[in-house]
């Protein structure tokens, strides 16, 4: 079993960069439907050690996905909810216990590949699209929950199930944002109890609860005014190079 470090390099002087650019990764999150923690995450490990980056990830997409729950509430899909929310949920359980079993370098190096192979792969393949199957509603619940309890982000995964339902922008978002809800409350318990959740990071979480406020609203504001398609195709490049980014800075340890 590894034991989680405890480093902290939020100081006061880079603490406002670090809001900076969790509010830009909500923005993104909310625009791409990918949800935020797909940048959160990489961009939080230059300030955390991975371990806090897990806990703090989680405890942030709480309130995240409530302001997206707040701001896009004209409805939901019920059977989505159980056919992927149920499996994500369970699985996001069993990934967040064997993430203490995985040494640190293996996690961050899965996420960079993750992140570059999902981004390649949407890119390529434009039309790319699930069967709006039961099964694969299941299968890309299990997936999604797994790689979120693992990696800290799922979202991308569950987005491609989302999509194949052809879902209104209101109720897709709503949809994905009470399934991650479940995964995040799930995953945050999970992550307390191995210790990723440490005192000196709690102040974070209202400065996050303000951020995710604003970063939703702000997204919301955007996708009334730009194509939801033109702007996923600049997220999937800025997951790209983050991705690209994150895998060199492992790589230059």
């Amino acid at each position: 079993m590894k034991t989680p470090t405890t480093a902290n390099k939020i100081t006061l002087e880079n603490l406002p960069l670090f809001i900076l650019l969790a509010l830009l990764a909500e923005i993104l999150g909310t625009v791409g439907g990918f949800g935020s923690s797909l940048f959160f995450v990489p961009i939080a490990s230059y300030f955390l050690d991975f371990y806090s980056v897990l806990g703090i990830t989680a405890l942030f997409h709480v309130s995240s996905n409530l302001a997206k729950i707040a701001f896009f509430r004209k409805g939901f899909d019920k059977k989505l909810l159980i056919s992927i929310g149920i499996p994500a949920v369970l699985f996001v359980i069993a990934g967040a216990f064997l993430s203490k079993f995985i040494e640190t370098k293996i996690l961050e190096l899965s996420l960079a590949i993750f992140l570059i192979a999902v981004s390649l792969i949407l890119l390529i393949f434009k039309n790319l699209a699930l069967k709006p199957t039961l099964s694969n509603s299941i299968g890309g619940g299990i997936f999604s929950g797994l790689i979120a309890g693992l990696l800290g982000t799922g979202g991308a995964i569950r987005g491609m199930v989302l999509a194949a339902y052809n879902l209104r922008m209101e109720v897709f978002i709503a949809t994905s944002a009470i399934i991650d809800l479940g995964i995040d409350s799930s995953r945050s318990v999970v992550y307390y109890l191995n210790g990723y959740v440490h005192k000196h990071d709690l102040y974070l979480i209202p400065i996050l609860l303000v951020v995710s406020i604003v970063g939703t609203f702000i997204g919301k504001k955007i996708l009334t005014r730009i194509s939801e398609k033109q702007f996923k195709y600049i997220v999937l490049i800025l997951i790209l190079i983050t991705g690209i980014v994150t895998l060199t800075k492992i790589i230059l340890k």
